[in-house]
Parts: C-alpha cells; sequence; structure tokens
C-alpha cells in the first residue's frame, strides 16, 4: 500500500482472478470444479460431483467466513439430466402421499428444483434421504416447499422470467460480479448522500450515496402527494445512469418501487436489490399501477416492457446476511415491519469509516400480521429515519382500543343492514385487516361474521403473503404451518371477480365489509365503489391508513362534502353523505414515541445522527426537537440537500 492509501499496480493486477483462485483451492479434488465465477454478490463454484452439496456444506461455510464473500456450491450443467427425465425421476422417489399437485419448477439459473408438497416432511423423507437421492440421480439440487393453498399467478410470472432469460440473466450476473469485486483502489474515502426525495415530504423515497469508488441508489419511488411525481432526478448528472452500481429497494410500495423501472426505460442495466416478497409485490403493484392509468387515459413514465427489465435485473437478498454490492459497500437487509419483505438498509462502507442505515418505513412494535422491527445493527454512525408519524400528538392507541372501534362500527353496519367501505393498500394494510377481521371474528368471536367482499389486486397481493409465509409473523407462521390454519382462506372473506359485480355488491341489503384499493381513493375499484354507496347516510367510509396531502383520501377525510372524480370518461361531481371515519393503531409506520424509542435503544451502539426524512414539516420538526434534547445530531434536509458523512 502507499502512504496515500491506493493500491499499487502490481496488486491492481490479477486482484478478482486471484480471489477466485484462492476460492477454487480451498476445495477437494473429488468435487471436480468445473468452473469459479462471480455472479452478482456471490461466487459460484459449478461442480461435477453432487455430493459436494450434501457432504461438504460445513467445508463451503468456512470458505466464505474464511473470505468473507458469500460463495454458493452448483451442480455442474453437465450432470444435470433433461428436465422432464429429472421430473419422472423425482415422482419415483417422492411418495403419492406427499401431495405434489404442481409441476416441479426447474431452474436452470440456479441449477435448483422447486418442488410443492401438501406434506414436504414426507417429500424430504427422514433426515433428508428423498432430497439426498433426486440431488444425486438427477443432478439438480430440490428445493421443497409447502404447497401453497392458493397459487400466485404474480409468484409463476416472475419466477418464468428465471427460464425464458437464463443465458441473459447469467451474463449479467456475471457482469455485475465482475463490477462488484472490481479492484478498491482508493482505501481513504469520502461518503456522501443526497436527498432526491422524501425531504420534508411523504413520499418519492429516493437517496444516492456516493463515495469516491462507487454509487448507490436506495429507493426511487413517486411522489404521490405532489404534482411533479419524480423525485429530484434532475439534480443528478447525466452520467449516473451509466455509474450507478446498485439500486436497493425497501419495500413494495409505490413512493419507494415506483420509479424503478422509469431508470431502465432510460437505460439503466444495473441489479436492483431487494427480498423476494419485495420482488414479487413490485411487479404486482407496478403492473396494476400501469393498467389503472391507462384504463383512465392517463400516460404513464414507463410501460409493462421496463417492468420486465426490472425483473430480469433483479437480484434477492435474505435478512441478516452481509453481501458485497460495490467494492467498497455491503449492505445487510433486516425486517422493518412494515409490509410482507420490508427491509431496514444496513450500509457498511469502505471498510469500516462509516455505517449508515435506512428506516424509511417501519413499525417499532408486533403486529397481528409481522413481527416488529430489528434495531439491532453492528455498528451505526447516521440513520435516515421516517417521521410520518413524529408529531408529538401522533401515538398510535393501543391495538384494542383501535380493534374495539372497529368492532363497534361492524355491530353498527349490522344493526342498520348498511356496508362498511374501507380503502386500503393492496400490500400490508389489507393482510392485517384480514387478519384483524379473522381474530374479531373467529378467535375473540365479538361478533358473528358477515361478507368481507376483497377488491383490487389485494387478493393477489394476500396470495404472495401464502407463497412467502416464512416472512410473516412467528404466529402466523406457526398456525400456517403447523396447525394448517390459515386464517386468509376463511370463507367469509370473497374476492370481487369483476367490475360489473361491484354495483350488486353496492347496493345489497345485507351489511358487509369491503375492503378495497386504492388507500388514498386516487384509482382503482374504490373509486367505483365510492360511486355507488356514497349518498347513503346509512353507510360507512372508513380510514384506517395514512392519507397523503393533495389526495381524495385526504379531502374526504378532511369533510369535503363533494368531491371531483376525473376518468377517461371526463370528470363528474361526487356527493359525500355516507359517514366518515378514521381509526387509527393499524398503520405499518411507527408512532412519534415507538420512533424515539427505535433509536434510542438502538444496540450494540446508538448512532450519532439522525436524518429525518419522509414526513411533513411540522412532523419532522417536532421529531427533531426531541431527538434534540436526547443529544442527538439531528439532521432535517429538504429535497436537493447533499449531506457528507465522513
Amino acid at each position: 500500500m502507499t502512504e496515500e492509501g491506493a493500491l499499487t499496480a502490481k496488486e491492481i493486477i490479477g486482484y478478482s482472478e486471484r480471489l477466485l483462485n484462492a476460492v477454487k483451492s480451498e476445495l477437494p479434488p473429488q468435487a471436480q470444479v468445473s468452473d469459479v465465477r462471480f455472479e452478482g454478490p456471490f461466487i459460484v463454484v459449478y461442480c461435477k460431483n453432487p455430493e459436494i452439496l450434501i457432504y461438504y456444506d460445513e467445508l463451503v461455510k468456512n470458505i466464505a467466513r474464511k473470505y468473507k464473500l458469500r460463495v454458493i456450491i452448483r451442480t455442474d450443467e453437465s450432470v444435470r439430466k433433461p428436465e422432464i427425465e429429472a421430473e419422472e425421476v423425482i415422482y419415483k422417489i417422492i411418495p403419492s402421499d406427499a401431495g405434489i399437485s404442481l409441476k416441479p419448477f426447474f431452474n436452470p439459473l440456479t441449477g435448483q428444483v422447486f418442488i410443492k408438497a401438501k406434506k414436504p416432511g414426507l417429500a424430504i423423507g427422514k433426515d433428508g434421504s428423498l432430497r439426498k437421492r433426486i440431488l444425486l440421480e438427477t443432478g439438480w439440487e430440490p428445493v421443497i416447499k409447502r404447497l401453497p393453498p392458493v397459487n400466485s399467478s404474480i409468484v409463476d410470472y416472475v419466477q418464468e422470467f428465471d427460464r425464458i432469460y437464463y443465458s441473459y440473466i447469467s451474463k449479467f450476473l456475471q457482469k455485475v460480479g465482475e463490477r462488484i469485486y472490481r479492484t478498491y483502489v482508493l482505501k481513504k474515502n469520502k461518503v456522501r448522500v443526497t436527498v432526491l426525495g422524501s425531504g420534508l415530504e411523504v413520499g418519492g423515497n429516493a437517496f444516492l450515496i456516493e463515495t469516491k469508488e462507487s454509487k448507490v441508489l436506495i429507493d426511487a419511488g413517486m411522489r404521490l402527494s405532489s404534482e411533479e411525481f419524480f423525485p429530484y432526478f434532475d439534480f443528478l448528472d447525466s452520467t449516473l445512469i451509466d455509474d450507478l452500481d446498485a439500486v436497493v429497494v425497501t419495500h413494495a410500495h409505490l413512493d419507494h418501487v415506483g420509479l424503478v423501472p422509469y431508470l431502465y426505460k432510460y437505460g439503466y442495466r444495473g441489479p436492483v436489490y431487494c427480498t423476494e416478497p419485495t420482488r414479487y409485490l413490485s411487479v404486482l403493484i407496478l403492473r396494476d399501477y400501469v393498467k389503472t392509468a391507462v384504463s383512465q387515459g392517463l400516460l404513464t413514465p414507463y410501460s409493462m416492457s421496463d417492468i420486465d427489465e426490472f425483473i430480469k435485473h433483479c437480484i434477492t437478498l435474505d435478512y441478516d446476511k452481509v453481501y458485497d454490492i460495490a467494492p467498497d459497500m455491503r449492505l445487510t437487509l433486516y425486517n422493518a415491519g412494515h409490509i410482507l419483505g420490508s427491509a431496514l438498509v444496513h450500509l457498511h462502507i469502505a471498510e469500516g469509516i462509516h455505517n449508515i442505515v435506512f428506516a424509511s418505513d417501519f413499525r417499532f412494535s408486533n403486529t397481528r400480521l409481522l413481527d416488529a422491527a430489528t434495531n439491532v445493527f453492528p455498528r451505526v454512525e447516521t440513520i435516515f429515519m421516517e417521521a410520518t408519524y413524529g408529531g408529538e400528538k401522533d401515538i398510535h392507541p393501543p391495538r384494542h382500543v383501535a380493534e374495539n372501534q372497529l368492532v363497534g362500527l361492524i355491530k353498527h353496519a349490522i344493526r342498520n343492514r348498511s356496508k362498511i367501505l374501507i380503502p386500503s393498500f393492496a400490500v400490508g394494510r389489507a393482510q392485517e385487516l384480514m387478519i384483524t377481521l379473522w381474530h374479531i371474528f373467529v378467535e375473540l368471536k365479538l361478533v358473528e361474521p358477515i361478507d368481507v367482499y376483497i377488491a383490487g389486486m389485494i387478493s393477489e397481493a394476500t396470495n404472495v403473503h401464502l407463497a412467502c409465509p416464512s416472512f410473516l409473523s412467528r404466529r402466523i407462521q406457526h398456525m400456517i404451518l403447523s396447525k394448517d390454519s390459515n386464517p386468509f382462506l376463511a370463507e367469509f372473506f370473497i374476492p370481487v371477480d369483476s367490475p360489473e359485480s361491484i354495483p350488486e355488491i353496492a347496493n345489497r341489503p345485507q351489511p358487509a365489509i369491503i375492503i378495497s384499493t386504492n388507500g388514498m381513493i386516487q384509482g382503482g375499484p374504490i373509486l367505483d365503489f365510492l360511486r355507488y354507496m356514497s349518498e347513503d347516510p346509512n353507510n360507512m367510509l372508513v380510514f384506517v391508513s395514512y392519507q397523503a396531502p393533495g389526495t381524495l383520501g385526504r379531502q374526504i377525510q378532511r369533510g369535503a362534502q363533494i368531491v371531483r372524480l376525473v376518468s377517461a370518461e371526463g370528470t363528474r361531481e361526487l356527493h359525500i353523505k355516507m359517514a366518515v371515519h378514521s381509526i387509527k393503531g393499524f398503520s405499518g409506520h411507527s408512532d412519534h414515541s415507538e420512533l424515539i424509542k427505535f433509536v434510542s435503544e438502538m444496540q450494540p451502539n446508538k448512532p450519532k445522527r439522525v436524518v429525518l426524512i419522509h414526513g411533513d414539516p411540522p412532523k419532522i420538526y417536532e421529531l427533531a426537537k426531541k431527538l434534540s434534547t436526547l443529544k442527538f445530531e439531528v439532521l432535517t434536509p429538504g429535497n436537493g440537500d447533499a449531506i457528507s458523512l465522513v
């Protein structure tokens, strides 16, 4: 090393090649290694002897620990049987009692075959005996999971990309890996974060992290409450698209992922990192956004093909594992407790010169759907933290209080044979409501169940939840996987299959609950339900989530009695005569006290600096004042502000 902290020319040449050879040398000759290469944040070792996947698991862990890398062992393509032959072997090995009703899915990208069984234990066999047989006899590594009660079309759609674009994705991953493990020239570094969105506002999340080596974008979301829905992308250098090492998406809400396809429209071909559920749910809401906008005669900033590019370039990561995403950045995702697969982002920069956490949307307490966000990180100097409910008066009521309010409205609806219309985000809030209603009707038996209609893309979002049960709360996981009891499948949940059925549902004389997208009444079937129900004072409109300024939901929540609906057919007035209620407590965001508790009790050390984002200005300033009294350095940047951290 030179005094300036740069690598010498000799150190630079052959760095990545030496790293690959070092990993290869750790494996025994009987592994029959055919190739070692970078694939995204992983070093992948291909072997012609499938036994390496069975008997050398500890060796692989030791290699990963020694080199501080994510190492994956896969079978070489040459030893994998053709899919048709391998499928026949699988059906011969696994007993019919295991209940394999879906065709196994072969992923040539990973060398894995995904087998879904009603009784996965029977498919795996005692001590994994059947799983081992499948691997040895087919060359494909079996991944055996419980058969979901309802198949998810969006999961199937996304997974098929790995098969269709296998060759392209394989080459793409190698390019990403080579870029990640390019020689790290500068050891003395700088860290700067530019706030492109959600500075003194809710929505439009986008943060650019820059060092002398790399550039990473955290989220690329829409500004839902503004006339201009783009973040401050015009603050960026014109070469950013080519210079970006990665995009990290925290979760699948439009104000965080809504403009990722826009990046691909304008030439970005790098990776997007997120959790597995976020990949599925993002595709679901992005496609729905385009379809809804087109149906209303609106222009969209990207097309379906741009969403497909996002799918092809998306790399899913697990919680609590460290991944290299740039020469001088290591990424770890942690549970955020906000929606399924939502993540807190921890970045370890330049061998520890600075550690940043992005806690954009999170809930630091258990809900019926998800476990609380974690606040235990290896090290944190700076945290970017949301202030959606940062105001001193923003205190969520205890859970039982919110649920009792809902019970009271349900009893009123039953007595008056009226209906409750609940606008809801399809992802997260809707499933939380479903679990809560199941709890009220089935576990507590506080009222007799009434029909609960599920409209919009809520049903498909729920199917994704069923496909990824390991991301749900431990309690719900136990019910689904061990007790074979699934709250989402209760008979009183009725999907609304077509828009044509909306008038009939809205005008039925029986009491009912309707949970419908869009959560802020900006589009989707909620507008149709509102058209048919708003002028009946017997009906109720119940808000259970944040309504951003400028949205139709905010107008009605604030008391507007006449609102205008704009559609492809034109503009029409709607008279709001139905009762309007708001219930706090179902939010996926932390309130004022939880936000303070989250950062004050962070382990093993508290951050020195708190940067408040994702909140209306008064709420951000009130939270900043409180945190300052607790001896935190607090920053409240606006959009376009750049913060030098080192």
